[in-house]
């Protein structure tokens, strides 16, 4: 990604100019940003200057023990220029003996679980904020920290007594876990008779330590495979932003015929994600043969990846440098016939679903994020989109080959459930005319870089617009062919906050379709407990009793 260097210095001379008694240093690091390193002391004032005044939003945290290479720890704040392709990087350190931080949530209300996972994980703790576990179970004991470079990847500590509180009364154990349902989730909705005033979300249930394997087993070339699997449905994504980020900090020039592959391979992962969510969407609306349509119309785009990849999921083909698979002529022409099926049956079913009354009132004035709110809690992809923000990384941070292809970022206004529907939708459209862009323009040439070489203690920052958003992966290479640090950033972890102003004061019968209005990385909501705040009495409620909550008694949807 090439970012204009004159913007470049006007943005940096305005900071000096303005704040420059507050910074230590500032410096612009290709391949990762506009690093600002203050003290702590300074990091509040630096990070409304730079959200506020500068009007970024935030895009990730990255808390990292340097004690080995820098004698400190630290915390790399990344904010977006919006519409400029840019990352201003707000960088602090702390003595080992006193790894401590003011809070920025009042500032940056985002910044939450960013916090509360470096307390987790690293044991960085944060002034003038309540800390409590939050990734680490609740037997988790004191001061053994996960992501410290001392504390082995392969650790197994003795559980203590767990101080949490345990709810009284009968419980009926139906969750987190539930056999029906891919992924474990815990939702409390606060509830005043058939309304809800508050959500509160615990999850982590299946916290895998992706990134403390990242660094301490696998090789560089070994990464692109663990990172696959972070996701079951963007797992590519993952692949393609990790490499990138390697990429980046060491500064490889990958082949355009890779990058032009790579590019494709993320719009067909698109493709089968949106029409996932858009059959969900329908079987939640009550709306069942429409489930059934996106998902026989989602299969011909399996069929396609595994043309295309040799598997249907996990594709196995990125490495840093390159890709491994080439795309011959008749792959060309068996995905062009592929993909304009795929619009023709689309288009029908668009059609079909648009013009039930019921489904579009069920969808529409629901689920409300307004765009003060979804600027505030930095919320990306569709959800963002739907709510008036402009904000798609292909055209802010372009990377691969989306450079070399013209589509349009669908963005409404209304910030609600029709509206997120909407946008996935017109970026089906969208995805089938990028494919059929980078077909046409596929260059010749080798898909792997000859030369790969990669220095020690160089940052990277990657981001690729997943199908749920910005996915953004934070690295700092090390020696002996591995990584020192690797911070993936989901898109759920950016919008599953947003649900506290989506729900607030929502019917209950809502909520199924706006939680998953957001393509929360889990099925679906496998239980939720509903606390009535008039007689203080909580009850848990199975998956099947929530969706009998969803249905209309005046239509049946």
């Amino acid at each position: 990604m090439t970012v204009n260097k004159e913007l470049i210095e006007k943005i940096r001379r305005k900071i000096v100019s303005e704040k420059g008694d507050l910074i230590n240093r500032i410096y612009y690091e290709e391949g990762a940003g506009l690093l600002i390193e203050v003290s702590r002391g300074n990091l509040r004032e630096i990070a409304y200057y730079v959200h506020e005044i500068l009007d970024t939003y935030l895009r990730t945290v990255a808390g990292v023990d340097e004690r080995p290479i820098k004698g400190v720890f630290s915390a790399y704040y990344v904010f977006g220029l919006d519409g400029y392709g840019l990352n201003i990087i707000v960088v602090t350190h702390m003595p080992p003996e006193d790894p401590k931080l003011p809070s920025i949530t009042d500032i940056v209300p985002s910044a939450d679980w960013y916090e509360l996972e470096m307390y987790d994980l690293l044991g960085i703790r944060f002034s003038n904020r309540k800390l409590y576990r939050f990734v680490l179970p609740e037997d988790w004991p004191e001061g053994v920290y996960p992501l410290r470079k001392d504390t082995p990847y392969n650790i197994r500590p003795k559980p203590v007594k767990s101080q949490k509180q345990v709810l009284s009364g009968p419980r009926i154990p139906v969750g987190p876990y539930h056999p029906a349902l891919h992924e474990p989730e815990y939702f409390e909705l606060y509830v005043e008779g058939e309304r809800v005033v508050d959500v509160e979300y615990n999850g982590f249930h299946v916290h895998r330590g992706i990134e403390k394997l990242g660094e301490s087993r696998f090789t560089y070339q070994q990464v692109p495979f663990l990172a696959e699997r972070i996701c079951g449905i963007c797992g590519f994504v993952h692949s393609v932003c990790y490499t990138q980020a390697v990429e980046s900090a060491a500064k490889i020039e990958v082949p355009e015929r890779a990058l032009f592959i790579r590019s494709i391979l993320l719009e067909v992962e698109r493709l089968h994600s949106h029409l996932l969510w858009i059959g969900v969407a329908c079987h939640l609306l009550g709306y069942d043969a429409g489930f059934m349509h996106a998902w026989r119309i989602r299969e011909k785009t399996m069929i396609l990846a595994e043309l295309l990849t040799g598997s249907r999921k996990t594709y196995g083909i990125n490495l840093v440098g390159g890709v491994k698979k080439d795309i011959n002529n008749d792959k060309i022409n068996a995905t062009m016939k592929t993909i304009e099926w795929v619009e023709n049956e689309f288009k029908k079913l668009v059609e079909v679903i648009t013009s039930i009354p019921q489904i579009v009132k069920r969808a529409k004035g629901t689920g409300i994020l307004p765009r003060s709110d979804a600027r505030k809690l930095s919320v990306v992809g569709p959800v963002a989109r739907a709510s008036g923000l402009k904000r798609d990384v292909r055209k802010d941070y372009p990377y691969a080959a989306y450079k070399y292809v013209s589509f349009k970022v669908p963005v409404y206004s209304e910030g609600d459930n029709l509206a997120r529907l909407l946008v996935r939708v017109d970026e089906v459209f969208e995805s089938i005319n990028i494919i059929r862009q980078l077909l046409d323009q596929l260059p010749q040439g080798p898909i792997m870089s000859e030369e790969i070489e990669i220095p020690e203690n160089a940052i990277g920052v990657s981001s690729v617009e997943a199908p749920r958003g910005e996915d953004i992966h934070f690295v700092i290479t090390g020696k002996d062919n591995k990584l020192y640090r690797w911070r993936v950033r989901a898109p759920t972890y950016q919008n599953i906050p947003a649900l506290k102003v989506m729900l607030k004061d929502a019917p209950l019968a809502d909520a199924p379709l706006t939680i998953a209005s957001i393509d929360p990385c889990f099925s679906c909501t496998d239980r939720i407990q509903v606390v009535d705040l008039s007689t203080g009495k909580r009850r848990t409620i199975s998956f099947k009793e929530l969706q009998r909550y969803n249905i209309c008694p005046r239509c049946g949807l």
